[in-house]
């Protein structure tokens, strides 16, 4: 029996999901858990348009209003947001392969984002992040671009469609080669569990 968890780091709804995921976790810790990056937006050096800004920090406001995850919107005064998220993806996947640290990057990220206003979308906050985790930064900048960690990826967005995920978070159950959803979008962990004592009952 795994945990699959399907998610992009810089995904608001995945940043809220963090305490719930947290608290289902810390009462199941016989299950093995498996990260899967399933990729918001592509690489792009586009800046984003003044519209979907505003409609992106709305998102955020009304995520803090549902779920209480707090947001420092100084992010969008201090950066150029790009709708570009790939690379932020492929930064927890070099991270694992490197240090064992992909659930730490996703971490170093989330907060990068929501709370130190820094945009995970660059390339330099990235290898900031690896280094403060103590990865080597020309390490940590090479596997970035690496083919190994790119095949890694085309492999989770691979993987994510074939258990039928688009949307972020994602809580799958495998067992025994069957895949059952336990959250698809925010949900909480009363709910999580509920669906889990159902699926696992004898």
């Amino acid at each position: 029996m795994k945990l699959i968890y399907v998610l992009d780091p810089m995904c608001s709804w995945c940043w809220a999901f963090r305490p719930q995921l947290e608290r289902f976790l810390n009462a199941h810790p016989e299950l093995e858990v498996k990260l899967i990056l399933g990729g918001l937006a592509p690489d792009s050096d586009e800046p984003m348009p003044a519209a979907q800004r505003q409609q992106i920090e709305q998102i955020w406001h009304r995520i803090a209003e549902q779920t209480g995850a707090e947001f420092n919107y100084e992010f969008w005064q201090h950066n150029t947001p790009r709708r570009s998220t790939y690379q932020a993806c492929r930064a927890v996947i070099a991270a694992g392969q490197l240090a064992n640290k992909s659930s730490a990057m996703v971490d170093a990220i989330q907060h990068a984002y929501y709370q130190r206003a820094m945009n995970p979308s660059d390339t330099s906050t990235l290898v900031q992040l690896a280094v403060e985790l103590g990865m080597g930064e020309a390490n940590f900048t090479a596997a970035l671009v690496s083919e190994a960690v790119d095949n890694h990826f085309q492999q989770d967005l691979a993987h994510a469609r074939s258990i039928g995920i688009s949307g972020f978070p994602a809580l799958v159950l495998e067992v025994n080669g069957a895949h059952e959803a336990l959250a698809l979008g925010y949900t909480e962990s009363a709910k999580i569990e509920q669906r889990f004592s159902r699926l696992t009952a004898v």
